[in-house]
């Protein structure tokens, strides 16, 4: 007998005294909670979503679509990136502007390797402004979930207000349940016993969010 057959012979043997008549699952569960915390424009959401990454810890800069290669060619400047990685489908022109070393995603790269890598460019899915969130679906214009964690520095596109919902369940909606999901509220962190906080234990120490919209300049 296998694994899987094993395991769904338990699941018959605890279902078996279950009435046919029960409600199934989905209709069991009230799903009447809040679907996001007040009402809010798209300019408030967005504005909401820079503040909760601010206060994360993450640095946040605004430009709009035109002004999105000089912006990232300046954050690889400031930080002394020698090598960014780069997945399979980043739009090329967003690195036009620097002639920064590119690594490509590969799925052979070992973690040793990306190691050595300075920096990581991607986009995201989706960016939940009450809590702060940036969710990567794996998608070729944020590859590997390895290249956004292991690299120390990294740096994520979002197109707003396009990308930025209120809350997780409108950010679930946007998801594909079969696509291995990233979520990333500020740059990795934790704390000892003393609280003292310790960065870049789980993934990069150091999360810039540009915000790309129509005609803001960036800052």
């Amino acid at each position: 007998m296998s694994s899987r057959e094993r395991i769904l012979g338990r699941v018959r043997r605890a279902l078996a005294d279950v009435p046919r008549e029960e409600p199934p699952y989905e209709r069991a569960v009230q799903r009447d909670y809040l679907r996001e915390h007040g009402a809010r424009t798209a300019t408030e959401t967005v504005e909401l979503l820079a503040e909760n990454l601010a206060d994360y810890r993450a640095v946040v800069h605004r430009c709009d679509e035109d002004g999105l290669p000089s912006v990232i060619a300046r954050l690889l400047r400031e930080r002394g990136a020698a090598s960014v990685a780069v997945p399979p489908g980043l739009p090329e022109g967003w690195l036009a502007a620097t002639d920064v070393t590119r690594v490509p995603d590969r799925a052979g790269d070992t973690a040793a390797a990306l190691d050595r890598v300075d920096s990581v460019v991607t986009a995201c899915a989706v960016a939940i402004a009450e809590t702060g969130t940036l969710v990567l679906d794996g998608s070729p214009d944020q590859g590997r979930r390895r290249v956004t964690l292991v690299p120390d520095h990294h740096i994520c596109v979002v197109r707003v207000p396009g990308q930025v919902v209120a809350s997780v369940p409108q950010a679930l909606e946007r998801l594909d349940p079969v696509r291995p999901s990233t979520w990333i509220s500020g740059p990795s962190a934790t704390s000892d016993i003393e609280l003292d906080r310790v960065e870049g234990v789980h993934g990069p120490r150091t999360l810039e969010v540009v915000l790309v919209g129509g005609a803001e300049a960036s800052r």
